[in-house]
């Protein structure tokens, strides 16, 4: 699956925070995230919150890119491990891969990373498929 521009069917949520899609496609998703004052906690870097929520968009429009027509679906489960911090003035990374693609869940891995590379946070989380009645 390609979009021609997948950022205009982003969810409003999405584009509120800043997430940028950059690469689409059934088996990898990518998406930038420039860290503004708006998104940072007291500690001056990125809160904690935001990270999950570009990392769940990601797993949720990646279970999108790989349903069928009409099909749905929903976060079930997510889990998040913080390795370090993202500081305000900087970029987070996102790359979205696949764990599991079945039939009834799905298991995406998403990596976020700061603009020197290092690790910032892992989330892996589980999408139920919805799919069409009659299938």
């Amino acid at each position: 699956m390609h979009d021609d521009d997948p950022n205009q069917s982003q969810p409003p949520f999405a584009r509120l925070i800043g997430t940028r899609i950059v690469h689409l496609t059934k088996d990898r998703i990518v998406a930038e995230l420039p860290v503004t004052k708006e998104l940072g906690n007291p500690n001056n870097v990125l809160h904690g919150g935001v990270l999950m929520a570009m990392a769940d968009n990601l797993g949720g429009r990646a279970t999108m890119a790989n349903l069928p027509p009409g099909g749905r679906t929903t976060t079930i489960e997510s889990k998040t491990n913080f390795f370090a911090a993202i500081p305000v003035g900087d970029v987070a990374r996102a790359e979205c891969t696949p764990l599991h693609r079945g039939r009834t869940t799905m298991v995406w891995q998403t990596r976020i990373t700061r603009g020197d590379g290092r690790l910032a946070a892992l989330v892996t989380q589980t999408q139920l498929v919805i799919l069409p009645k009659g299938e």
